[in-house]
């Protein structure tokens, strides 16, 4: 199902990061009548059509307060989210646990609370933003977070289908933005990445695999463990 953006009313979890400053500005850019732009600590824009909100995903009062708020949306980005620790040997449970409170709890409650808001506005769409990392556990908690989100993003596509809501999947390799300042490895331009979300929300695409390392990971599923793993070999 193609989603149109004449006229949509968006909104974007996590607006504040380089995804997301590139999710608003660019969902006005194809004619979006207003963006709903929420994050725990919201900015001012420069523009009146974009709507600062505040929204904790980890809070579900705020989760709901933003659906009443936000109760127009057609379109939501569901793209908030943090790097958790660094191994699961070894990083605390309490570390782990906030780190799946963002990337999975956070993420699918945005996806319950709103789901009946954007079936009340005639269907609408989700585009879930997962990570390479979904498909391989080279980031601990973090792959492990966006791997159930992944999975749960299967499940609600099927499920919300009834009710017109079309639900797509962002995978993407190291981007540059504030979350991955610190990753000294070459980086996707954000405004490409999301250039590309869009395009395939807008063909009605399920899944967009926005870069080379996406691919050939995901190509990498079929064949054995060793392919992904070099260090397993033998």
């Amino acid at each position: 199902m193609s989603v149109d953006f004449e006229g949509a009313v968006v909104l974007v979890t996590g607006a504040n990061g380089g995804l997301g400053r590139e999710f608003v500005e660019q969902a006005l850019d194809r004619g979006a009548a207003k963006v709903y732009a929420s994050a725990r600590s919201p900015r001012d824009w420069p523009d009146n059509r974009i709507v600062p909100i505040t929204l904790d995903v980890t809070d579900d009062r705020s989760i709901r307060a933003a659906a009443e708020l936000a109760s127009d949306t057609t379109i939501v980005i569901n793209n908030a989210g943090i790097l958790g620790g660094d191994n699961l040997s070894t990083t605390s449970i309490e570390t782990i646990r906030a780190t799946f409170e963002v990337n999975f709890f956070g993420a699918i409650q945005v996806v319950r609370t709103f789901a009946p808001v954007l079936a009340a506005n005639g269907g609408g769409a989700f585009l879930d933003v997962h990570s390479v990392l979904s498909w391989i556990g080279l980031a601990a908690d973090y792959s492990a977070s966006k791997a159930a989100f992944w999975s749960a993003t299967n499940s609600f596509r099927i499920e919300l289908a009834a009710q017109g809501t079309h639900v797509m999947g962002l995978h993407l390799g190291y981007t540059d933005t504030p979350m991955t300042a610190a990753v000294d490895a070459e980086k996707n331009d954000p405004a490409d990445i999301v250039r590309l979300a869009y395009d395939g929300l807008a063909a009605g695409d399920y899944e967009v695999i926005a870069d080379e390392i996406s691919a050939n990971v995901k190509a990498g599923l079929s064949a054995g463990i060793e392919t992904l793993y070099p260090q397993l070999a033998n």
